[in-house]
C-alpha cells in the first residue's frame, strides 16, 4: 500500500498539479509582500550586459520569478527528477520556459545527468538573447556550495554570471540540505542583484576554480544583504 501511494505521489498527473498550485501560492505570496528596496537599482547596475546568467541558491529562488523584469525573456535550468517535473510545472505557470538537466561540484559530473545536452541547450538560448537562471548549490551536499556548472556555462557562452538574492521576512526555515525557505504571506521581502562575473573563455581549470570561488562569494555577499535589509 505504502509503495502505491509513493507511486501515486510520484505520478505526473499529481505533480503537475502541485506544480499549478505552487505557483498559486507564490503569486498570493508575492500579491501580499511588501518590497523594502527598489530592484531598479540592481537592474541599473547590470544594465547592458544582458542575456546573463542569474546564479541563485538552490531554497532561495522561489520568489525570483516573480520579481525579474517583464521585457528580460529567461529560460530556468531544472532537473531531469520527478521533482524537477513539479518545478517545471511551476516555472512555467509563472512565465519562465525551462531546459532539463543537472550538474555538480565535480567538473565530469556537471556533464553527465543531461548536462551535455541541458550545457548545449543554455549555450544555445544566451546565443539567442534569451537570458538564463540557475541554482547553483552542489545537489545534495552544499548548502553555500557553489557548482562548477553555472561558471563552465559562462565560459562557453561569454556572457557573465549575475548573483542575486531574495529574502523574506515572513518565512519558514527548513532543516533541509540547501538550508531552503518557504516564503509567507503578509511580511517585507529585499531583492538584491550583485555586480556581473565574467569569465575568460581561455580559463583553465585552475581558473575556473577560483572563479567559482568567486561566484560563491558574491552569493553569500548578496544574500546576506537581503536579509540585512529585512532588519532596517
Amino acid at each position: 500500500m505504502r509503495a502505491l501511494l509513493k507511486k501515486i505521489l510520484r505520478s505526473k498527473t499529481v505533480l503537475t498539479f502541485g506544480g499549478r498550485l505552487i505557483a498559486l501560492w507564490l503569486r498570493l505570496v508575492h500579491k501580499t509582500t511588501r518590497l523594502v528596496n527598489d530592484p531598479e537599482e540592481g537592474y541599473r547596475r547590470v544594465e547592458g550586459h544582458y542575456p546573463a546568467i542569474v546564479a541563485l541558491w538552490h531554497g532561495q529562488h522561489f520568489m525570483v520569478p516573480l520579481v525579474k523584469r517583464k521585457k528580460d525573456p529567461f529560460r530556468a535550468l531544472v532537473s531531469r527528477s520527478g521533482d524537477g517535473h513539479l518545478n517545471s510545472v511551476a516555472a512555467e505557470s509563472l512565465g519562465v520556459g525551462v531546459v532539463r538537466g543537472s550538474g555538480g561540484r565535480n567538473r565530469a559530473k556537471t556533464l553527465s545527468k543531461g548536462g551535455i545536452s541541458a550545457l548545449k541547450n543554455l549555450v544555445s538560448c544566451l546565443k539567442e538573447g534569451v537570458g538564463v537562471v540557475m541554482t547553483v548549490n552542489v545537489p545534495k551536499t552544499g548548502a553555500r556550495e557553489c557548482g562548477l556548472g553555472v561558471v563552465t556555462l559562462a565560459k562557453l557562452s561569454g556572457r557573465p554570471i549575475i548573483p542575486a538574492a531574495y529574502a523574506s521576512s515572513n518565512r519558514i526555515d527548513l532543516d533541509t540540505w540547501d538550508k531552503a525557505s518557504i516564503n509567507m504571506p503578509f511580511g517585507r521581502a529585499a531583492f538584491i542583484i550583485g555586480d556581473p562575473i565574467y569569465v575568460e573563455r581561455d580559463a583553465d581549470e585552475e581558473t575556473l576554480e577560483i572563479m567559482r570561488l568567486k561566484v560563491e562569494s558574491a552569493l553569500n555577499d548578496v544574500t546576506r544583504e537581503a536579509y540585512g535589509r529585512l532588519k532596517n
